[in-house]
């Protein structure tokens, strides 16, 4: 089972990306955290299994191969203060939500009609998930 937070373990033109967005947030003053990069399969269906049949809360509705993560253009990350991980302050997400969009990121916190997701960001050049396993490259 292979998660990652290596910003690396990314598509190259999304690592890019992700590496503007730390700038961008750094220049802001925001500290941030990159929790995950890539999944394979196995770990994304064992994110899935959380909250319905193993302990914790529901993280996300993608099965193995239904997450931009599993194609390697998709990040997750949360803003830190104090030293500590600000999962809660929905207005600091929605900052840096804000400036992941003005680096050409998706937000996930902007979804409707499924699960948002405030610490996801995500760069999949308009393509779907079934474009993308299906060998389509962004």
């Amino acid at each position: 089972m292979i998660s990652s937070r290596k910003i690396s373990d990314l598509h190259p033109k999304v690592a890019t990306l992700c590496n503007l967005f730390l700038e961008h947030c750094e220049e802001a003053g925001i500290d941030i955290i990159i929790t995950s990069t890539f999944r394979d399969n196995e770990a994304q269906d064992a994110l899935y299994a959380q909250g319905r049949t193993t302990f914790g809360s529901k993280v996300t509705n993608a099965k193995g191969g239904k997450s931009f993560h599993n194609y390697r253009v998709a990040f997750d990350f949360v803003p830190i203060v104090n030293g500590k991980a600000a999962w809660n302050d929905s207005a600091l997400f929605t900052r840096c939500g804000k400036i992941g969009k003005e680096c050409g990121l998706e937000w996930a916190g902007d979804w409707t009609g499924k699960m948002r997701e405030m610490a996801h960001l995500q760069y999949s050049n308009g393509l779907t998930i079934a474009e993308l396993k299906a060998g389509k490259t962004i």
